[in-house]
């Protein structure tokens, strides 16, 4: 794509953070429909930093009791900002999942280039050890992916979701912690409404109290 590059980019939200992410001022509206298409088909995920991701970020960072000392797995790890984030707040372990291959390759060079160490694997169910904690953050853009978050209960103690696509969000098994607002780098001009993402814990302990 002409004018668009690979560049260390901070996050404004998480300042402590950088990664390789697609240039601020690439050209959203020059591209041809033969480009157009070429990305429909090959979505480039890894190069932006998702609001959702950067809102789990913040959290992690501002939190670490939830991370300190646990393995963690950042499921759907796109760039790799939750995991960074996981890393740098004291997890003993992290695990980077992503389908996408380029996703991990991309996920290994944000950690190299913020000083932390994660282990990346393209299937989560090539990891059959105990999980402390699951994060997630920007999985449920597509509604046919809401049966993970029964899944993600199975697969750990505790789960951290942050999301900014479902108004509705009434799964069993989790409670909404808050929300902040915050944008995709760089800027995608989304929708005002996609700002707005809501963090959700969601375990054992959750649906202990639910049936108390």
């Amino acid at each position: 794509m002409r004018g668009a590059r690979i560049e260390a980019t901070p996050l404004p939200l998480v300042p402590e953070i950088s990664l390789f992410l697609l240039n601020e001022d690439y050209p959203q509206h020059g591209l041809t429909d033969e480009e157009v298409r070429w990305l429909m088909d090959n979505p480039a995920y890894w190069c932006f930093c998702w609001a959702s991701g950067q809102v789990l970020a913040r959290f992690v960072l501002d939190n670490p009791q939830w991370v300190a000392g646990k393995t963690v797995m950042d499921f759907g790890c796109g760039s790799g900002v939750v995991a960074i984030a996981a890393a740098m707040a004291g997890a003993r372990r992290v695990i980077a999942c992503d389908l996408d291959g380029d996703a991990l390759r991309a996920t290994e060079l944000n950690a190299e280039l913020n000083g932390v160490v994660l282990e990346c694997i393209d299937d989560a169910d090539h990891f059959s050890e105990h999980c402390d904690l699951l994060i997630v953050a920007d999985v449920l853009y597509d509604r046919a992916n809401l049966p993970l978050l029964k899944t993600f209960l199975e697969r750990a103690d505790d789960v951290l979701l942050a999301d900014s696509r479902i108004r509705d969000f009434s799964e069993p098994g989790y409670i909404r912690l808050g929300g902040e607002r915050a944008f995709t780098v760089p800027d995608l001009a989304e929708s005002e409404e996609f700002s707005h993402v809501s963090l959700y814990h969601g375990g054992l302990t959750v649906q202990q109290a639910g049936s108390g």
